[in-house]
């Protein structure tokens, strides 16, 4: 498979993201989200019904098995005073006590994990990220497959910023 193949065209990107969101938000009925604009290789979106909006990005393609696609969010709701969240969807569950780690340039945070999703410990943890992810290239999240096999996802960081910003004045307005 050629290198072509795997760089993601703003429509491909869109799509993909609005199939993470639909993933995202599965437990909830479908409704109208309003996509906000592409940047680099995040999207942002708002989803006035609940309120909230949020910066996504699907992991870097990988050769490497994936039970999931891995995508990452970064979520403001109004409504609840939460602003900035992180929410990482893993390629693979974590087998039990695993330790999830992301790595954003030289600053290493252990994040809170589900079977297959991860987040921070707490408002300070995730302020510090979206920090560190404004001032990076890139962020790699690792940990161990419930078989003990170890993985990892990388985000390219283009753009983030930017969605992130979207997405936080966005909501302001609702």
């Amino acid at each position: 498979m050629s290198a072509a193949r795997h760089i993601c065209h703003p429509a491909r990107l869109l799509l993909g993201c609005a199939l993470a969101c639909t993933l995202l938000c599965s437990t909830q009925p479908a409704v109208a989200r309003d996509g906000l604009g592409i940047f680099g290789s995040w999207a942002a979106f708002r989803d006035p019904a609940v309120p909230r909006c949020y910066a996504i990005a699907m992991a870097q393609p990988s050769p490497f098995a994936r039970t999931f696609q891995p995508y990452a969010v970064i979520g403001t709701w109004p409504r609840r005073g939460a602003r900035g969240q992180l929410h990482l969807r893993l390629s693979r569950r974590t087998a039990p006590q695993a330790r999830v780690i992301l790595r954003i340039g030289a600053q290493h945070f252990i994040l809170v994990a589900g079977q297959a999703d991860a987040w921070a410990a707490d408002s300070s943890a995730d302020a510090a990220i979206v920090a560190a992810m404004r001032s990076a290239t890139a962020m790699t999240v690792s940990s161990r497959d419930d078989h003990g096999r170890p993985f990892g996802n990388t985000y390219d960081l283009a753009g983030a910023a930017t969605a992130m910003d979207t997405a936080t004045l966005a909501c302001a307005r609702l």
